[in-house]
């Protein structure tokens, strides 16, 4: 577990942050530091055709040992999170962790607001220091990868041939476009970007997006009845119509929602962003249709270019394809249970780049990664299920 502990913090102390709207892929010229560091260690491993492509897409493979054709990815990601820092990361490590709370700069962790903290009592613990991200989304993902592929050489285990690919701009959600599934070569492929370590996912949400413009009528208030538009308040008129109990705040599991992610407005002009999500395709379409809806009211009401509502798909749920071939999901779970674990399964509240791969015709599931509380301050991760996701990578590749 050391040598993964040390893999790890290495690759936390790089700063990888991605950037919103940049219109370029990697979004930041900072991944390219892991990137370059991740082909120099697989080359030392002797992974021969290791490379860095000009879109920070780090790929190798190992070749099978034992005779057999089928070929296996594991993927993960290089960036960390834009809104928060992923700068002068200083990760603390508590050996024989004893369940309390954790005190760090400015915030604690603290098991009565993080329950799952008391099942990580007598492990190792890696926490920020309270002012950065840890980066365990999702190098904890990259270490794991590759440690397994380490140990796999390192020990002459017999094993499949083996795909490995490290990816820019997951968390902005644009990085795996340029990903090339038909020379990368796997029969199907994992995502190592999840929590908990026994985690299977394969269910994520539907997506869509959608922009609302509204138009109004300035004019001098002390002569406004009516004449005047407060596009301000047409745009509130229009969220209202919405249905107000299916926003984040108010739905888990399998339950989706209508996200109001910025509003602008004056009186001449407003704008609202939605995110729509739902696993089930046919009611992402009733969201849809929904906002169509109030758009024809407003019109109705205020004049017919007063709204116009632009919706955009985003990306599907994978399991409408992974249901058709789960050879990659019982592989997974028969590696767990070998090894005594038994697989947790749960939706996917979001999306991840193995939504786009299966797409794109590569399955791809996401597996755990040991790490918990992502995108913020209170981030952190346990060595010892780290441990455990490298162990099931490798009876994945050697099953």
């Amino acid at each position: 577990m050391e040598e993964l502990l040390e893999r790890f913090l290495r690759y936390v102390k790089i700063n990888t942050m991605s950037k919103e709207d940049m219109h370029q892929t990697p979004s930041t010229m900072e991944q390219f530091d892991l990137a370059m560091l991740l082909k120099d260690e697989l080359i030392a491993l002797g992974l021969k055709d290791a490379s860095v492509n000009e879109h920070c897409i780090v790929t190798a493979s190992l070749p099978s040992n034992c005779g057999s054709d089928l070929s296996i990815g594991f993927i993960a990601h290089l960036d960390t999170i834009p809104g928060f820092s992923g700068k002068n990361v200083n990760p603390r490590v508590i050996r024989n962790y004893d369940g309390n709370r954790v005190d760090l700069k400015g915030i604690s962790l603290d098991p009565e607001e993080f329950p799952f903290l008391t099942n990580l009592k007598g492990k190792t613990l890696i926490t920020t220091d309270g002012t950065t991200v840890l980066g365990a989304d999702d190098k904890a993902g990259v270490a794991a990868i590759m440690q397994m592929l380490s140990e796999i050489i390192k020990n002459d285990i017999k094993h499949v041939n083996i795909k490995v690919a490290f990816t820019p701009d997951e968390e902005i959600g644009g990085g795996i476009d340029s990903f090339d599934v038909k020379s990368f070569g796997a029969d199907y492929a994992y995502t190592v970007d999840g929590g908990i370590f026994n985690g299977i996912e394969y269910e994520n949400f539907n997506a869509a997006s959608a922009h609302v413009e509204i138009k109004g009528l300035d004019i001098h208030p002390g002569s406004a009845k009516g004449h005047m538009l407060n596009a301000s308040l047409i745009a509130m008129e229009f969220n209202s119509m919405l249905p107000q109990h299916e926003a984040p705040m108010y739905t888990e599991g399998y339950e989706g929602f209508y996200h109001l992610c910025e509003m602008k407005g004056e009186v001449g002009s407003a704008s609202l962003d939605y995110i729509l999500r739902d696993h089930d395709l046919n009611k992402l379409n009733i969201k849809k249709e929904m906002l169509n809806r109030a758009m024809e009211f407003i019109n109705s009401k205020y004049g017919s270019d007063t709204c116009t509502v632009t919706i955009k798909d985003s990306y599907l749920n994978m399991y409408e394809i992974l249901k058709n071939d789960t050879r990659s999901i019982e592989r997974a779970r028969k590696a767990m249970r070998d090894l005594g674990f038994e697989p947790f399964t749960s939706p996917i509240r979001g999306g991840t780049d193995g939504a786009k791969l299966t797409q794109m015709g590569l399955n791809t599931p996401n597996l755990g990664t040991g790490g918990y509380n992502c995108h913020g301050p209170y981030e952190c991760a346990c060595l010892e299920e780290m441990e455990a996701v490298k162990n099931i990578l490798i009876r994945i590749a050697t099953n």
